[in-house]
């Protein structure tokens, strides 16, 4: 039995030999394919063959990927490690709506179709690229964190700020701070949909000041990022 494990860990996991590399091909041919009929089933008048067709690859892509998982935590050194790590929970993900969906209603089975969606996360695993991102990420993550602290404080201020300015000659658009918040989150991210914005100078003045903020809040990260990742290509 060690050698039949050996064998399939060797497919599995190693993706320097042919094999494995065929493995890896294999199985993002079926995620792709898995997302294209995702997107085919929501195309209006569909002929009963085509949705026939559709739900036996949907069957055939569970069982594939219901085979793959088991062999992952099969072939894992540690278990449960595997089966609560990140790719361990996208690969749940990947197959637990269909099994779930069994049992439940039509519009229930609706919702769960959609999260069907993680499958796109199993690609992370076949591309070297986005193992530099998540190491970039990982080198920053501090510093990130405490730049969404405050960001979460200037949009809080930001929100405030705008509601004592606009509530009294707008009341109908900032009825309270939520309402607030909806602005401060537009115009610090220089979105500015334009479906809510200031009328008083007093508004005006302040909002000038939090899109001068807002420039900084995207730049930052920006920078932050770009800096790593060029970090992380050198090494």
């Amino acid at each position: 039995m060690s050698s039949i494990r050996d064998k399939i860990q060797f497919v599995v996991e190693d993706t320097e030999t042919r094999v494995g590399r065929a493995f890896d091909f294999f199985i993002q041919f079926l995620i792709m394919t898995s997302l294209i009929c995702f997107s085919i089933e929501t195309l209006p008048d569909r002929s009963e063959t085509t949705i026939y067709v559709l739900s036996i690859i949907e069957v055939g892509l569970i069982v594939i990927f219901t085979i793959e998982y088991f062999l992952r935590i099969w072939v894992s050194e540690k278990t449960f490690r595997f089966m609560f790590s990140f790719y361990g929970l996208i690969d749940l993900i990947a197959i637990l709506p269909y099994y779930v969906g069994l049992g439940a209603d039509f519009k229930s089975l609706r919702a769960f179709r959609f999260l069907r969606l993680f499958r796109l996360f199993k690609l992370t695993r076949y591309t070297k690229s986005l193992e530099r991102y998540k190491e970039t990420f990982r080198h920053i993550r501090d510093d990130l964190i405490i730049f969404s602290v405050i960001s979460l404080i200037l949009l809080y201020l930001a929100g405030v700020g705008i509601y004592h300015f606009e509530h009294e000659v707008q009341p109908d658009v900032f009825r309270s701070i939520f309402d607030a918040l909806w602005w401060s989150v537009v115009t610090l991210t220089t979105t500015g949909y334009g479906d809510v914005y200031p009328i008083t100078a007093g508004g005006r003045v302040f909002t000038s000041i939090v899109l001068i903020l807002g420039l900084g809040i995207v730049a930052v990260p920006t920078g932050l990022i770009a800096s790593a990742l060029t970090k992380a290509r050198e090494q």
